[in-house]
């Protein structure tokens, strides 16, 4: 039979073999389960999705089999939450800049790009995208996944449009437009930069405010 057990504000459960197992708070769960995904992005950035195995990220993470399959099954649900993860952020990144003032459309494709250079491993990015295309799971939470950022940028764009109503007649369908075109620059930019040697990314930060309207 299972009991509880309380010293003062910890609660404890009595496990199968015996012993006091404290319960793990929701905040504790969240930072195990960030320091898991955290060593499964750099096993896929060093050795690739497909040649990284649960043992790769077993040894990486420094926990046991068992605390890694208390929170993931297999390593699709590992790659699943690493992709929701770092698109989540991105969006994350355009809703927190827009808070300050409406972003203009080059402010929000420069935020995104900001993200993707410093926060995502850009060559496991292309690997989501690769492994997108044929895994139907992928797809479904990528689709999902940039689905919620197009709605936010999305969002921005219209916020802008609507305080430039002599450049913009009509935001809602401007904004609905360009939110796409506006995020093709992200696999642009990442493809350029992990595949050409000689790409100057510089250069293509620099383009961004020329191409897209930016005050």
């Amino acid at each position: 039979m299972r009991m509880t057990a309380y010293s003062g504000k910890t609660r404890s459960t009595r496990g199968e073999r015996g012993g006091w197992m404290p319960k793990i708070s929701e905040a504790r769960r969240d930072a195990r389960r960030a320091e898991i995904l955290d060593a499964a992005l750099r096993c896929f950035a060093r050795s690739g999705y497909q040649r990284t195995s649960m043992a790769d990220i077993i040894a990486e993470s420094g926990l046991s089999a068992g605390a890694i399959y208390g929170y993931f099954a297999s390593k699709q649900d590992l790659v699943l939450a690493v992709a929701s993860r770092l698109l989540e952020e991105r969006r994350a990144d355009v809703e927190s800049a827009a808070r300050e003032h409406p972003l203009s459309p080059a402010e929000i494709a420069l935020t995104l790009i900001h993200g993707v250079r410093t926060q995502m491993p850009m060559d496991v990015l292309l690997q989501i995208w690769a492994e997108a295309s044929v895994d139907p799971g992928m797809r479904r939470l990528i689709e999902s996944t940039l689905g919620s950022l197009r709605a936010t940028v999305g969002d921005s764009l219209l916020a802008w449009a609507r305080t430039h109503p002599e450049r913009i007649a009509d935001p809602a369908s401007w904004s609905t437009a360009t939110a796409p075109v506006l995020l093709s620059l992200i696999p642009g930019f990442v493809l350029q930069r992990v595949l050409l040697n000689e790409f100057d990314e510089q250069a293509f930060l620099r383009a961004v405010p020329m191409l897209l309207p930016h005050d």
